[in-house]
């Protein structure tokens, strides 16, 4: 379903859901990191999406990355919080979320890149070939929050 993300915009739709969500950054041998290029707003972003009943954060965050990019993770560590609520994301259904999502650092295990219904390319990445890449600021801000070190290491 299409969406559209507002962040810190005075014309924003006001929110009507919050979603606990995952999303991970992915990073290989190589220090290159995955991202996906969604099928919803034509962006490059983070494999992610909304925690089920049932799962931990780790756990949502392994089973998205999987489902989206074909790529079987372990959590390492925590990137962040991120709970702007001026941060919405608007869907064609109605539904306007506020941002609640828990950013976390995973090392590959094994699979292989492939696409999937909210991914149409996924595909490994240089931190610095990240800087020409579309995405919305939420994702940009994870990324740089990572790339200067910013992120605690869980064990």
């Amino acid at each position: 379903m299409p969406r559209r993300d507002y962040e810190d915009d005075p014309n924003a739709p006001v929110a009507n859901s919050l979603v606990p969500a995952a999303s991970a950054i992915v990073v290989d041998d190589d220090g290159r990191v995955l991202l996906q290029r969604r099928t919803d707003n034509g962006m490059w972003a983070l494999p992610g999406g909304r925690m089920e009943v049932g799962e931990s954060i780790g756990d949502c965050a392994v089973r998205e990355t999987l489902e989206e990019t074909g790529i079987a993770v372990e959590v390492v560590g925590i990137v962040g919080t991120y709970t702007n609520p001026g941060h919405v994301f608007a869907y064609d259904d109605g539904e306007v979320r506020q941002e609640f999502s828990i950013c976390l650092l995973a090392q590959p295990t094994g699979g292989s890149l492939r696409t999937s219904g909210e991914s149409f390319e996924v595909a490994w990445f240089a931190p610095e070939e990240t800087d020409a890449l579309q995405m919305v600021p939420s994702i940009r801000k994870r990324i740089d929050d990572w790339r200067a070190g910013r992120c605690p290491v869980v064990r």
